[in-house]
């Protein structure tokens, strides 16, 4: 039995869900965001609610419960508050600044960095040393931060690099004499 599965996806006032087949279509005041389940769960709107219920007792049918029922939920969010990273940057000269929609990044390369921010996402840095990556879809969101991200990781020595703000870097200690 999935534990989040079960639960009812609540609709807050001003969004409004509609099932055709196996796709959900969520219209709210943000955003409008469809997803296409598989076969094997059931998608229904009742009582202001979306339920999420498996087609069998299959293994796939119980992964896929639970998934898409998270997939809903984090559309009725998207599509009222939103998704929001931060990233904080830390390292002498490391930098990050917008022009236009793209993020120009200095990070000790020989190169500076230009990012191009994808449509849908919308990223900003009010400090130097501060990215703030905002949209209505989770899993881009996700995404965009961890490709930005990516371009240098956090080292565990002096723990120069981008990292998230509410991450904890492990920091090691370097060589003895």
């Amino acid at each position: 039995m999935s534990r989040i599965g079960k639960r009812p996806v609540d609709l807050p006032s001003g969004v409004t869900a509609s099932v055709s087949g196996q796709t959900i279509e969520i219209k709210g005041p943000k955003d409008t965001q469809s997803f296409t389940a598989t076969d094997d769960v059931t998608i229904a709107v009742e009582d202001n609610a979306v339920t999420v219920t498996p087609r069998g007792s299959s293994k796939r049918a119980r992964q896929q419960w639970g998934m898409s029922r998270t997939v809903v939920a984090n559309m009725v969010q998207g599509c009222t508050e939103g998704f929001k990273k931060e990233l904080e940057i830390n390292g002498v000269g490391y930098r990050a600044q917008m022009q236009g929609t793209v993020l120009k990044l200095s990070l000790g390369l020989s190169h500076e960095v230009n990012f191009e921010v994808p449509a849908g996402i919308t990223v900003t840095a009010p400090k130097p040393t501060q990215i703030i990556v905002e949209g209505t879809d989770a899993q881009l969101v996700g995404q965009v931060a961890a490709n930005i991200r990516e371009w240098r990781k956090p080292e565990p020595y002096k723990g120069k690099g981008i990292k998230y703000k509410d991450e904890y870097i492990f920091r090691k200690e370097g060589k003895k004499k």
